[in-house]
Protein backbone atom coordinates (compact mmCIF):
# COMPACT_ATOMS: atom_id res chain seq x y z
CA UNK A 1 0.00 0.00 0.00
CA UNK A 2 2.69 2.61 0.86
CA UNK A 3 4.51 1.35 -2.66
CA UNK A 4 0.88 2.56 -4.81
CA UNK A 5 0.41 5.75 -2.02
CA UNK A 6 4.51 6.51 -3.50
CA UNK A 7 3.57 5.92 -6.99
CA UNK A 8 0.28 7.50 -7.02
CA UNK A 9 1.83 10.63 -5.33
CA UNK A 10 4.43 11.63 -8.05
CA UNK A 11 1.92 10.87 -10.91
CA UNK A 12 -0.02 13.74 -8.77
CA UNK A 13 3.04 15.81 -8.73
CA UNK A 14 3.76 15.38 -12.11
CA UNK A 15 0.06 16.78 -12.95
CA UNK A 16 0.14 19.51 -10.32
CA UNK A 17 3.86 20.79 -11.76
CA UNK A 18 1.93 20.78 -15.52
CA UNK A 19 -1.29 22.62 -13.89
CA UNK A 20 1.03 25.12 -12.58
CA UNK A 21 2.89 25.53 -15.73
CA UNK A 22 -0.38 26.15 -17.27
CA UNK A 23 -1.38 28.69 -14.66
CA UNK A 24 2.16 30.94 -14.25
CA UNK A 25 2.86 30.01 -18.14
CA UNK A 26 -0.22 31.53 -19.04
CA UNK A 27 0.09 34.43 -17.13
CA UNK A 28 3.07 35.54 -18.91
CA UNK A 29 1.36 34.54 -22.32
CA UNK A 30 -1.68 36.86 -21.37
CA UNK A 31 0.36 39.74 -20.35
CA UNK A 32 2.94 39.46 -22.32
CA UNK A 33 2.37 38.30 -25.91
CA UNK A 34 -1.40 38.78 -26.24
CA UNK A 35 -2.25 41.94 -24.13
CA UNK A 36 -0.41 44.14 -26.23
CA UNK A 37 -2.90 43.23 -29.28
CA UNK A 38 -5.85 45.83 -30.06
CA UNK A 39 -7.55 43.68 -32.70
CA UNK A 40 -10.84 41.46 -31.90
CA UNK A 41 -9.24 37.92 -32.65
CA UNK A 42 -6.79 38.64 -29.96
CA UNK A 43 -9.14 39.53 -27.46
CA UNK A 44 -11.25 36.29 -28.16
CA UNK A 45 -8.18 34.37 -27.47
CA UNK A 46 -7.02 36.16 -24.14
CA UNK A 47 -10.49 35.44 -22.79
CA UNK A 48 -10.03 31.43 -24.16
CA UNK A 49 -6.01 31.79 -22.40
CA UNK A 50 -7.78 33.33 -18.98
CA UNK A 51 -10.47 30.58 -18.88
CA UNK A 52 -7.40 28.02 -19.54
CA UNK A 53 -5.81 30.02 -16.85
CA UNK A 54 -8.61 28.95 -14.05
CA UNK A 55 -9.26 25.92 -14.91
CA UNK A 56 -4.87 25.46 -13.92
CA UNK A 57 -5.51 27.08 -11.08
CA UNK A 58 -8.42 24.50 -9.34
CA UNK A 59 -6.05 21.93 -11.33
CA UNK A 60 -2.84 22.74 -8.53
CA UNK A 61 -5.05 23.07 -6.04
CA UNK A 62 -6.86 19.80 -6.18
CA UNK A 63 -2.98 17.92 -7.02
CA UNK A 64 -2.56 19.66 -3.82
CA UNK A 65 -4.79 19.07 -1.71
CA UNK A 66 -5.11 15.39 -3.07
CA UNK A 67 -1.22 14.46 -2.02
CA UNK A 68 -1.90 15.80 1.24
CA UNK A 69 -4.94 13.84 1.83
CA UNK A 70 -2.76 10.62 0.57
CA UNK A 71 0.29 11.70 2.73
CA UNK A 72 -1.74 12.10 5.68
CA UNK A 73 -3.05 8.66 5.09
CA UNK A 74 -0.23 6.83 4.44
CA UNK A 75 0.55 8.51 8.15
CA UNK A 76 -2.18 6.65 9.70
CA UNK A 77 -0.61 3.26 9.04
CA UNK A 78 2.69 4.03 10.69
CA UNK A 79 1.44 5.84 13.56
CA UNK A 80 -1.50 5.56 16.02
CA UNK A 81 -4.73 7.78 15.31
CA UNK A 82 -4.88 9.96 12.96
CA UNK A 83 -1.69 12.55 12.67
CA UNK A 84 -3.65 15.61 11.12
CA UNK A 85 -2.96 18.10 13.24
CA UNK A 86 0.63 17.03 13.21
CA UNK A 87 0.65 17.12 9.97
CA UNK A 88 -0.89 20.46 9.34
CA UNK A 89 1.90 22.37 11.40
CA UNK A 90 5.05 21.31 9.13
CA UNK A 91 6.48 24.32 7.20
CA UNK A 92 5.80 21.62 4.08
CA UNK A 93 1.75 21.29 4.94
CA UNK A 94 1.79 25.08 5.17
CA UNK A 95 3.61 25.52 2.65
CA UNK A 96 1.52 23.72 0.63
CA UNK A 97 -1.63 24.70 1.48
CA UNK A 98 -0.79 28.42 1.16
CA UNK A 99 -0.15 27.02 -2.39
CA UNK A 100 -3.51 25.71 -2.67
CA UNK A 101 -4.93 29.04 -1.54
CA UNK A 102 -3.06 30.88 -3.82
CA UNK A 103 -4.25 28.86 -6.86
CA UNK A 104 -7.91 29.04 -5.87
CA UNK A 105 -7.72 33.07 -5.72
CA UNK A 106 -5.55 32.94 -8.68
CA UNK A 107 -8.56 31.07 -11.05
CA UNK A 108 -11.28 32.97 -9.47
CA UNK A 109 -9.27 35.99 -10.86
CA UNK A 110 -8.92 34.67 -13.92
CA UNK A 111 -12.75 33.92 -14.79
CA UNK A 112 -13.94 37.60 -13.63
CA UNK A 113 -11.15 39.01 -15.69
CA UNK A 114 -13.11 37.81 -18.42
CA UNK A 115 -15.74 40.00 -18.26
CA UNK A 116 -13.24 42.91 -17.39
CA UNK A 117 -10.15 42.92 -19.63
CA UNK A 118 -9.81 46.69 -18.70
CA UNK A 119 -9.32 46.47 -15.03
CA UNK A 120 -5.76 47.25 -14.50
CA UNK A 121 -6.44 46.51 -10.53
CA UNK A 122 -7.40 42.94 -11.80
CA UNK A 123 -4.27 42.01 -13.83
CA UNK A 124 -2.02 43.63 -11.19
CA UNK A 125 -3.90 40.83 -8.58
CA UNK A 126 -3.50 38.22 -11.44
CA UNK A 127 0.12 39.20 -11.73
CA UNK A 128 1.22 39.14 -8.03
CA UNK A 129 -1.04 35.94 -7.60
CA UNK A 130 0.69 33.43 -10.11
CA UNK A 131 4.04 35.40 -8.63
CA UNK A 132 3.26 34.25 -5.18
CA UNK A 133 2.59 30.82 -6.80
CA UNK A 134 5.58 30.39 -7.90
CA UNK A 135 8.03 32.06 -5.31
CA UNK A 136 6.36 29.45 -2.90
CA UNK A 137 7.04 26.70 -5.46
CA UNK A 138 10.69 26.52 -4.07
CA UNK A 139 8.93 25.99 0.03
CA UNK A 140 8.08 22.63 -1.57
CA UNK A 141 11.30 21.31 -2.68
CA UNK A 142 14.55 19.17 -1.46
CA UNK A 143 16.20 22.96 -0.41
CA UNK A 144 12.98 23.52 2.48
CA UNK A 145 14.81 20.60 4.17
CA UNK A 146 18.78 21.78 3.84
CA UNK A 147 20.50 23.23 6.93
CA UNK A 148 22.56 25.30 4.74
CA UNK A 149 22.28 27.53 1.51
CA UNK A 150 18.51 26.85 2.28
CA UNK A 151 17.48 30.84 0.63
CA UNK A 152 19.56 31.03 -1.84
CA UNK A 153 18.23 26.81 -2.58
CA UNK A 154 14.76 27.90 -2.30
CA UNK A 155 15.59 30.92 -4.73
CA UNK A 156 16.94 29.49 -7.45
CA UNK A 157 14.34 26.21 -7.42
CA UNK A 158 11.50 28.80 -7.54
CA UNK A 159 13.57 30.33 -10.47
CA UNK A 160 14.05 27.08 -12.08
CA UNK A 161 10.20 26.07 -11.48
CA UNK A 162 9.01 29.29 -12.98
CA UNK A 163 11.62 29.17 -15.74
CA UNK A 164 9.84 25.55 -16.62
CA UNK A 165 6.59 27.10 -16.80
CA UNK A 166 6.52 30.33 -18.51
CA UNK A 167 8.20 27.96 -20.66
CA UNK A 168 6.16 24.57 -21.28
CA UNK A 169 2.95 26.35 -19.99
CA UNK A 170 2.99 29.18 -22.58
CA UNK A 171 3.41 26.67 -25.33
CA UNK A 172 0.17 25.07 -24.25
CA UNK A 173 -1.23 28.21 -24.45
CA UNK A 174 0.46 29.34 -28.04
CA UNK A 175 -0.80 26.20 -29.39
CA UNK A 176 -4.36 26.32 -27.64
CA UNK A 177 -4.79 30.37 -28.96
CA UNK A 178 -3.35 29.27 -32.37
CA UNK A 179 -6.15 26.86 -33.11
CA UNK A 180 -8.35 29.06 -31.98
CA UNK A 181 -7.28 31.67 -34.61
CA UNK A 182 -7.49 29.62 -37.61
CA UNK A 183 -10.58 28.30 -36.95
CA UNK A 184 -12.08 32.10 -36.23
CA UNK A 185 -10.34 32.44 -39.42
CA UNK A 186 -7.37 35.30 -38.52
CA UNK A 187 -4.78 33.82 -39.11
CA UNK A 188 -2.20 37.00 -39.85
CA UNK A 189 -2.57 37.57 -35.76
CA UNK A 190 -0.92 34.08 -35.36
CA UNK A 191 2.88 35.25 -36.83
CA UNK A 192 3.49 38.55 -34.39
CA UNK A 193 2.40 35.80 -31.70
CA UNK A 194 4.57 33.37 -32.07
CA UNK A 195 7.43 36.16 -32.16
CA UNK A 196 6.43 37.77 -29.15
CA UNK A 197 6.47 34.23 -27.60
CA UNK A 198 9.82 33.36 -29.18
CA UNK A 199 11.31 35.93 -27.39
CA UNK A 200 9.34 35.08 -24.03
CA UNK A 201 10.53 31.18 -24.50
CA UNK A 202 14.31 32.16 -24.90
CA UNK A 203 14.56 33.94 -21.33
CA UNK A 204 13.00 31.18 -19.88
CA UNK A 205 14.92 28.74 -20.96
CA UNK A 206 17.96 30.88 -20.10
CA UNK A 207 16.18 31.11 -16.63
CA UNK A 208 15.85 27.08 -16.91
CA UNK A 209 19.21 26.28 -17.77
CA UNK A 210 21.63 28.89 -14.77
CA UNK A 211 19.13 27.88 -12.05
CA UNK A 212 19.51 24.17 -13.86
CA UNK A 213 23.70 24.51 -13.25
CA UNK A 214 23.36 25.74 -9.70
CA UNK A 215 20.48 23.47 -8.26
CA UNK A 216 23.06 20.68 -9.91
CA UNK A 217 26.04 21.92 -8.55
CA UNK A 218 24.52 21.83 -4.97
CA UNK A 219 22.57 18.63 -4.77
CA UNK A 220 24.25 16.69 -7.54
CA UNK A 221 28.31 17.32 -6.11
CA UNK A 222 30.06 15.79 -9.00
CA UNK A 223 30.45 14.39 -12.25
CA UNK A 224 30.28 10.82 -11.48
CA UNK A 225 27.02 10.89 -9.41
CA UNK A 226 25.11 12.02 -12.36
CA UNK A 227 25.35 8.22 -13.49
CA UNK A 228 26.11 6.66 -9.56
CA UNK A 229 23.39 7.57 -7.93
CA UNK A 230 19.56 7.82 -8.67
CA UNK A 231 18.92 11.10 -8.59
CA UNK A 232 21.84 12.48 -10.59
CA UNK A 233 21.01 9.45 -13.46
CA UNK A 234 17.19 11.29 -13.26
CA UNK A 235 18.95 14.92 -13.76
CA UNK A 236 20.94 13.66 -16.12
CA UNK A 237 17.91 12.66 -17.91
CA UNK A 238 16.06 15.96 -17.72
CA UNK A 239 18.94 17.33 -19.06
CA UNK A 240 18.98 14.94 -22.32
CA UNK A 241 15.47 15.72 -22.70
CA UNK A 242 15.73 19.31 -22.66
CA UNK A 243 18.79 19.16 -24.80
CA UNK A 244 16.10 17.83 -27.93
CA UNK A 245 13.52 20.21 -26.81
CA UNK A 246 15.99 23.38 -27.24
CA UNK A 247 16.71 21.65 -30.47
CA UNK A 248 13.13 21.78 -31.55
CA UNK A 249 12.74 25.28 -30.27
CA UNK A 250 15.85 26.45 -31.91
CA UNK A 251 14.21 25.18 -35.41
CA UNK A 252 10.86 27.11 -34.35
CA UNK A 253 13.06 30.28 -33.43
CA UNK A 254 14.71 30.39 -36.42
CA UNK A 255 11.41 30.03 -38.91
CA UNK A 256 10.34 32.77 -37.03
CA UNK A 257 12.87 35.36 -37.51
CA UNK A 258 13.33 34.14 -41.27
CA UNK A 259 9.48 34.49 -41.41
CA UNK A 260 9.56 37.66 -39.52
CA UNK A 261 8.87 40.21 -43.07
CA UNK A 262 6.72 38.38 -44.68
CA UNK A 263 3.84 36.99 -41.58
CA UNK A 264 0.85 35.56 -42.66
CA UNK A 265 0.08 31.69 -41.04
CA UNK A 266 3.71 30.47 -40.03
CA UNK A 267 5.06 27.86 -41.57
CA UNK A 268 3.07 24.56 -41.31
CA UNK A 269 6.08 22.71 -40.00
CA UNK A 270 6.03 25.40 -37.30
CA UNK A 271 2.65 23.98 -35.19
CA UNK A 272 3.96 20.38 -35.09
CA UNK A 273 7.23 21.32 -33.68
CA UNK A 274 5.82 23.07 -31.24
CA UNK A 275 3.41 20.20 -30.17
CA UNK A 276 6.56 17.81 -30.25
CA UNK A 277 8.02 20.46 -27.85
CA UNK A 278 5.32 20.60 -25.53
CA UNK A 279 5.46 16.78 -25.50
CA UNK A 280 8.80 16.40 -24.27
CA UNK A 281 8.72 19.50 -21.75
CA UNK A 282 6.05 17.25 -20.30
CA UNK A 283 8.17 14.33 -20.02
CA UNK A 284 10.75 17.07 -18.30
CA UNK A 285 8.18 17.87 -15.66
CA UNK A 286 7.40 14.45 -15.17
CA UNK A 287 10.51 13.85 -14.79
CA UNK A 288 11.03 16.61 -12.33
CA UNK A 289 8.09 15.33 -9.98
CA UNK A 290 10.01 12.03 -9.10
CA UNK A 291 12.97 13.91 -8.21
CA UNK A 292 10.95 14.87 -4.88
CA UNK A 293 11.49 11.36 -3.52
CA UNK A 294 14.73 10.81 -4.21
CA UNK A 295 17.32 11.84 -1.85
CA UNK A 296 19.94 14.47 -3.76
CA UNK A 297 23.13 12.88 -4.32
CA UNK A 298 25.16 14.64 -1.97
CA UNK A 299 23.60 12.90 0.96
CA UNK A 300 23.93 9.28 -0.79
CA UNK A 301 27.74 8.29 0.24
CA UNK A 302 27.40 4.86 1.64
CA UNK A 303 26.12 2.03 -0.64
CA UNK A 304 26.77 4.09 -3.28
CA UNK A 305 27.31 2.51 -6.70
CA UNK A 306 30.83 2.88 -9.25
CA UNK A 307 31.10 3.82 -12.77
CA UNK A 308 32.25 0.42 -13.57
CA UNK A 309 29.25 -1.42 -11.82
CA UNK A 310 26.71 0.97 -13.99
CA UNK A 311 28.74 0.62 -17.27
CA UNK A 312 28.54 -3.35 -16.83
CA UNK A 313 24.96 -3.01 -16.98
CA UNK A 314 25.17 -1.87 -20.19
CA UNK A 315 28.15 -3.98 -21.41
CA UNK A 316 26.53 -6.40 -24.61
CA UNK A 317 25.94 -10.10 -23.71
CA UNK A 318 24.24 -13.39 -25.03
CA UNK A 319 20.56 -12.93 -24.02
CA UNK A 320 19.21 -15.01 -21.39
CA UNK A 321 16.74 -17.67 -23.61
CA UNK A 322 15.95 -19.93 -20.68
CA UNK A 323 13.90 -19.55 -17.85
CA UNK A 324 13.87 -21.14 -14.53
CA UNK A 325 10.50 -23.12 -13.45
CA UNK A 326 7.61 -21.51 -12.65
CA UNK A 327 7.44 -23.98 -9.47
CA UNK A 328 10.64 -23.82 -8.50
CA UNK A 329 10.42 -19.88 -8.72
CA UNK A 330 7.45 -19.76 -6.47
CA UNK A 331 9.06 -22.59 -4.11
CA UNK A 332 11.47 -19.81 -3.06
CA UNK A 333 10.23 -16.25 -3.70
CA UNK A 334 8.25 -14.38 -0.80
CA UNK A 335 4.35 -13.41 -1.54
CA UNK A 336 3.86 -10.76 -3.49
CA UNK A 337 2.86 -8.26 -0.42
CA UNK A 338 6.23 -8.27 0.72
CA UNK A 339 7.93 -5.27 -1.13
CA UNK A 340 11.12 -5.63 1.30
CA UNK A 341 11.66 -9.38 1.06
CA UNK A 342 15.38 -9.84 -0.35
CA UNK A 343 14.97 -11.42 -4.21
CA UNK A 344 16.11 -14.66 -4.64
CA UNK A 345 18.31 -16.21 -7.91
CA UNK A 346 15.27 -17.76 -9.53
CA UNK A 347 13.54 -14.28 -9.16
CA UNK A 348 16.72 -12.89 -11.17
CA UNK A 349 16.95 -15.03 -13.65
CA UNK A 350 12.86 -15.31 -14.24
CA UNK A 351 13.34 -11.39 -14.56
CA UNK A 352 16.16 -10.70 -17.27
CA UNK A 353 14.76 -13.61 -19.74
CA UNK A 354 11.43 -11.65 -19.38
CA UNK A 355 13.81 -8.36 -20.46
CA UNK A 356 15.57 -10.49 -22.59
CA UNK A 357 13.03 -11.79 -24.72
CA UNK A 358 10.55 -8.51 -24.52
CA UNK A 359 13.91 -6.96 -26.32
CA UNK A 360 14.13 -9.47 -28.79
CA UNK A 361 10.04 -8.84 -29.74
CA UNK A 362 11.26 -4.69 -29.78
CA UNK A 363 14.30 -5.44 -31.66
CA UNK A 364 12.59 -7.56 -34.50
CA UNK A 365 9.43 -5.02 -34.71
CA UNK A 366 12.07 -1.77 -35.15
CA UNK A 367 14.45 -3.66 -37.97
CA UNK A 368 11.34 -4.26 -39.84
CA UNK A 369 10.17 -0.76 -39.40
CA UNK A 370 13.55 0.01 -40.61
CA UNK A 371 12.91 -2.12 -43.76
CA UNK A 372 9.69 -0.66 -44.47
CA UNK A 373 11.47 2.43 -45.45
CA UNK A 374 13.13 0.58 -48.30
CA UNK A 375 11.66 0.65 -51.60
CA UNK A 376 11.26 -2.69 -51.68
CA UNK A 377 10.49 -3.17 -48.10
CA UNK A 378 6.69 -2.55 -47.90
CA UNK A 379 5.99 -6.41 -47.09
CA UNK A 380 7.28 -5.22 -43.69
CA UNK A 381 4.55 -2.95 -42.62
CA UNK A 382 3.22 -5.50 -40.67
CA UNK A 383 5.59 -5.29 -38.07
CA UNK A 384 3.38 -3.45 -35.89
CA UNK A 385 1.79 -7.10 -35.34
CA UNK A 386 5.08 -8.51 -33.34
CA UNK A 387 3.83 -6.26 -30.16
CA UNK A 388 0.54 -8.18 -30.28
CA UNK A 389 3.21 -11.59 -29.18
CA UNK A 390 4.86 -9.10 -27.17
CA UNK A 391 1.92 -8.39 -24.93
CA UNK A 392 0.82 -11.80 -24.58
CA UNK A 393 4.70 -12.79 -23.27
CA UNK A 394 3.89 -9.70 -20.61
CA UNK A 395 0.53 -10.92 -19.47
CA UNK A 396 1.54 -14.12 -18.40
CA UNK A 397 5.36 -13.31 -17.19
CA UNK A 398 5.68 -10.20 -15.94
CA UNK A 399 4.45 -11.20 -12.49
CA UNK A 400 4.68 -14.87 -11.76
CA UNK A 401 2.89 -14.31 -8.25
CA UNK A 402 0.08 -12.93 -9.31
CA UNK A 403 -2.79 -13.46 -11.29
CA UNK A 404 -3.11 -15.86 -14.17
CA UNK A 405 0.21 -18.13 -13.00
CA UNK A 406 0.59 -17.32 -9.32
CA UNK A 407 -1.43 -17.61 -6.27
CA UNK A 408 -1.95 -13.76 -5.63
CA UNK A 409 -5.35 -13.03 -6.99
CA UNK A 410 -6.30 -10.27 -9.54
CA UNK A 411 -7.94 -7.36 -7.60
CA UNK A 412 -5.44 -8.22 -4.61
CA UNK A 413 -2.69 -7.11 -6.86
CA UNK A 414 -4.13 -4.17 -8.00
CA UNK A 415 -2.71 -2.71 -5.25
CA UNK A 416 0.72 -3.24 -6.24
CA UNK A 417 1.86 -0.20 -8.22
CA UNK A 418 4.42 -2.43 -10.05
CA UNK A 419 1.29 -5.12 -10.98
CA UNK A 420 -0.70 -2.00 -11.74
CA UNK A 421 2.34 -0.38 -14.29
CA UNK A 422 2.49 -3.78 -16.17
CA UNK A 423 -0.87 -4.50 -16.67
CA UNK A 424 -1.20 -0.90 -18.09
CA UNK A 425 1.60 -1.47 -19.94
CA UNK A 426 0.11 -4.39 -21.51
CA UNK A 427 -3.48 -2.61 -22.47
CA UNK A 428 -0.96 -0.08 -23.86
CA UNK A 429 0.95 -2.18 -26.14
CA UNK A 430 -2.04 -3.91 -27.49
CA UNK A 431 -3.91 -0.58 -28.64
CA UNK A 432 -0.47 0.46 -30.09
CA UNK A 433 -0.14 -2.99 -32.23
CA UNK A 434 -4.08 -3.31 -33.45
CA UNK A 435 -4.10 0.39 -34.03
CA UNK A 436 -0.53 1.14 -35.71
CA UNK A 437 -1.08 -2.04 -38.03
CA UNK A 438 -4.32 -0.60 -39.14
CA UNK A 439 -2.51 2.78 -40.30
CA UNK A 440 -0.27 0.50 -42.10
CA UNK A 441 -2.45 -1.30 -44.17
CA UNK A 442 -4.74 1.06 -44.75
CA UNK A 443 -7.41 0.04 -42.87
CA UNK A 444 -7.83 2.37 -40.60
CA UNK A 445 -11.41 4.75 -41.43
CA UNK A 446 -9.41 7.54 -39.24
CA UNK A 447 -6.74 9.33 -40.15
CA UNK A 448 -6.37 10.66 -36.92
CA UNK A 449 -5.61 6.86 -35.75
CA UNK A 450 -1.84 7.05 -36.90
CA UNK A 451 -1.14 9.36 -33.85
CA UNK A 452 -1.77 6.23 -31.44
CA UNK A 453 1.80 4.83 -32.04
CA UNK A 454 3.23 8.30 -30.95
CA UNK A 455 1.35 8.96 -27.94
CA UNK A 456 1.14 5.76 -26.89
CA UNK A 457 5.26 5.38 -26.64
CA UNK A 458 5.27 8.59 -25.37
CA UNK A 459 3.25 7.85 -22.71
CA UNK A 460 4.68 4.80 -21.42
CA UNK A 461 8.24 6.33 -21.83
CA UNK A 462 6.76 9.24 -19.77
CA UNK A 463 5.13 6.97 -17.11
CA UNK A 464 8.95 5.04 -16.99
CA UNK A 465 10.52 8.03 -16.43
CA UNK A 466 7.87 8.71 -13.31
CA UNK A 467 8.91 5.29 -12.31
CA UNK A 468 10.61 5.24 -8.53
CA UNK A 469 10.96 2.92 -5.53
CA UNK A 470 11.02 3.69 -1.57
CA UNK A 471 14.30 1.86 -2.01
CA UNK A 472 15.77 3.60 -5.18
CA UNK A 473 18.77 5.48 -3.12
CA UNK A 474 19.93 1.84 -2.32
CA UNK A 475 22.89 0.56 -5.05
CA UNK A 476 21.29 -2.88 -5.19
CA UNK A 477 17.41 -1.09 -6.02
CA UNK A 478 19.64 1.69 -8.16
CA UNK A 479 21.73 -0.90 -10.11
CA UNK A 480 18.58 -2.93 -10.74
CA UNK A 481 16.49 0.46 -11.84
CA UNK A 482 19.23 1.87 -13.78
CA UNK A 483 18.10 0.84 -17.57
CA UNK A 484 14.62 2.42 -17.03
CA UNK A 485 16.24 6.22 -17.70
CA UNK A 486 17.14 5.21 -20.92
CA UNK A 487 14.35 3.31 -22.07
CA UNK A 488 12.37 5.98 -20.69
CA UNK A 489 13.79 8.45 -23.01
CA UNK A 490 14.45 6.25 -25.75
CA UNK A 491 10.45 6.03 -25.24
CA UNK A 492 9.79 9.27 -24.68
CA UNK A 493 11.78 9.70 -28.61
CA UNK A 494 9.79 7.15 -30.55
CA UNK A 495 6.65 8.89 -29.62
CA UNK A 496 7.35 12.07 -30.71
CA UNK A 497 9.54 11.58 -33.92
CA UNK A 498 6.91 9.23 -35.01
CA UNK A 499 4.77 12.27 -34.29
CA UNK A 500 6.83 14.71 -36.15
CA UNK A 501 7.06 12.34 -39.12
CA UNK A 502 3.35 12.74 -39.18
CA UNK A 503 2.32 15.95 -38.66
CA UNK A 504 5.80 17.56 -40.88
CA UNK A 505 5.55 17.39 -44.72
CA UNK A 506 8.21 15.50 -47.04
CA UNK A 507 11.12 16.12 -47.11
CA UNK A 508 11.44 17.84 -43.71
CA UNK A 509 9.98 14.74 -41.80
CA UNK A 510 12.36 12.32 -42.95
CA UNK A 511 14.96 12.83 -40.17
CA UNK A 512 12.85 12.58 -36.97
CA UNK A 513 11.40 9.45 -39.20
CA UNK A 514 15.03 8.07 -39.08
CA UNK A 515 15.28 9.37 -35.12
CA UNK A 516 12.29 7.33 -33.99
CA UNK A 517 13.10 4.10 -35.70
CA UNK A 518 16.61 3.80 -34.60
CA UNK A 519 14.96 5.11 -30.94
CA UNK A 520 13.06 2.13 -31.07
CA UNK A 521 15.91 -0.61 -32.57
CA UNK A 522 18.25 1.03 -29.19
CA UNK A 523 15.15 0.54 -26.84
CA UNK A 524 15.30 -3.41 -27.67
CA UNK A 525 19.18 -3.42 -27.54
CA UNK A 526 19.10 -1.74 -23.75
CA UNK A 527 16.70 -4.48 -23.03
CA UNK A 528 18.75 -7.24 -24.20
CA UNK A 529 21.25 -6.16 -22.08
CA UNK A 530 19.20 -6.14 -19.38
CA UNK A 531 20.58 -7.71 -16.30
CA UNK A 532 19.81 -7.92 -12.38
CA UNK A 533 22.95 -10.09 -10.79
Amino acid sequence: MTQLVGFITVILRGAGLVAFSGVVGGVAFAILVLRPFSQDAPIAALRRSLRLIALGGLGVAAAQLTTFALQTWALVGQTEGWPIWEFLTTDFARAGLARAFLAVGLAATAERLRSRLESRRAWALLTVLALLLAATSGLLSHALGRLDGRGPLIALDALHQLGAAVWVGGLIHLIACWLWLRRSVQEAAIGPMVERFSTLAMASVAAIVASGIGLATYYVGSMEAFVVTAYGAMVLTKVIVLAAAMILGALNFLAVRRARHRWGEPPRFMRGLVEAEIGLGVAILLSAASLTSLPPAVDVSADRATVIEVGSRFLPRVPRLASPPLESLLAVAAPISDTLAERKPEEYAWSEYNHHMAGLFVLVAGLLALVERWRRGSWARHWPLVFLGLAAFMFFRNDPRAWPLGPAGFWETMLNPGVLQHRIAVLLVVALAVLEWLVRVGRMPRPRAAYALPLLCAAGGALLLTHSHSNFSMKAAFLLEITHSPLGILGVFVGWGRWLELRLPAPENRIPGRVWTVSLILLGAILLTYREG
